[in-house]
């Protein structure tokens, strides 16, 4: 690749990630004028008498892991699929759910204990992320109306699964999980989002899963012409958000220390959706950033820790974070990026004619 090509390259991913770059920046410069010490971090003992990282900046980054292993996830199935998962919350019920019952099964909780059942919320939910590519994949069903069955339903397979109780799990290896490692400072579920990423990271690198995704989400007959199977490409988008799910939901049950099927990532699948969306990525499938998605969860968290730091109440949060996702997808638009380019562009020809009349 040539180094024009490649400057190339970097200036459209740089462009790609500028509404999230640009959104997080405001909300830094805002809170720092109102509050100077709102990003401090400070070093405090937690109830175990382990010396962690405090401050609002590590409650940004820590609250929004699971939205961003998520919206990691959701950002494959949207540029493959053209469409969007908003099941994403009832199946890490679901995970969450298997998770503990395999964990309470046994006599005691020992590492093995944990690492099988995370082992086996991931293969249930990457059979419920199959079901649903199934029915997008085959039988040609728009994303969102596909996975509106499983969202319905989900959370009362959850309930069923431990038989509507709600048992708590009472082990330190699973409250490290949602907590933090015993001589690390640092959020476990912070790491866990840098060790998905690099995952991601390394698959994309690894194999051609990156350009095969853009290439069924822009144009799968022309896709499927030059040798590419959208079916398969497109159902391996679910199961891999599937596994995404499963994480996020043993990272919520680490955090409550129990399994509560009608509160664990509630009304979650919104806010993934629009991680994606904030991200740059064109929710009508195509091409698309990964770490565009990561940064838009971190923008939507950033938000919400703000206005409860404004002590704006809990009713009124979503109406206010709606009002301001608005704007940022609208600013954000094909629409509004085209005409934005457009008249760059005239300003620009008039530039050059200027100066070409002055020489």
């Amino acid at each position: 690749m040539s180094k024009k090509a490649a400057k190339k390259g970097f200036t459209a991913g740089l462009g790609q990630l500028t509404i999230p770059l640009v959104a997080i920046a405001i909300l830094v410069i805002f809170n720092l004028i109102r509050d100077p010490s709102f990003f401090s971090i400070e070093i405090k003992h937690n109830i175990d008498g382990n010396s962690v990282l405090a401050g609002n900046l590590i409650t940004v980054i820590n609250g929004a892991s699971e939205l961003a292993i998520l919206a990691m996830g959701m950002t494959l199935v949207t540029a493959a699929c053209g469409g969007q998962d908003i099941s994403v919350g009832a199946a890490a019920a679901i995970a969450g759910s298997v998770f503990v019952k395999v964990l309470k099964s046994g006599a005691s909780i020992n590492a093995g204990t944990v690492i099988l059942a995370f082992l086996l919320a991931c293969i249930v939910a990457m059979i419920f992320g199959a079901f649903n590519g199934t029915l997008v994949a085959v039988f040609n069903i728009q994303p969102m109306i596909a996975t509106l069955i499983l969202y319905t339903c989900g959370r009362s397979i959850a309930y069923w699964i431990n038989g509507g109780a709600t048992p708590t799990v009472d082990s330190g290896i699973v409250k490290a999980i949602g907590g933090f490692i015993p001589g690390v400072p640092i959020p476990t579920p912070v790491i866990i989002v840098v060790v998905m990423a690099i995952i991601f990271k390394l698959l994309f690198h690894f194999t051609s899963l990156e350009l095969l995704t853009q290439s069924v989400g822009i144009n799968g007959s022309a896709a499927r012409l030059n040798g590419i199977n959208p079916t398969f490409i497109k159902l391996l988008s679910f199961i891999i958000l599937g596994v995404c799910v499963s994480v996020a939901g043993c990272i919520g049950v680490g955090r409550l220390g129990l399994i509560n099927h009608e509160t664990l990532l509630l009304d979650v699948e919104m806010d993934t959706i629009l991680a994606v969306a904030i991200g740059g990525n064109n929710l009508g499938g195509g091409k698309f950033k990964i770490l565009g998605s990561i940064i838009g969860a971190y923008v939507i968290q950033t938000l919400t820790i703000t206005l409860y730091a404004m002590n704006v109440s809990s009713t009124d949060v979503k109406a206010y974070k709606a009002i301001v996702i608005i704007l940022l997808v609208v600013i954000g638009s094909p629409v509004v990026k085209k005409k934005f380019e457009k008249f760059m562009a005239g300003r620009a020809s008039k530039k050059a004619a200027s100066e070409a009349k002055g020489a």
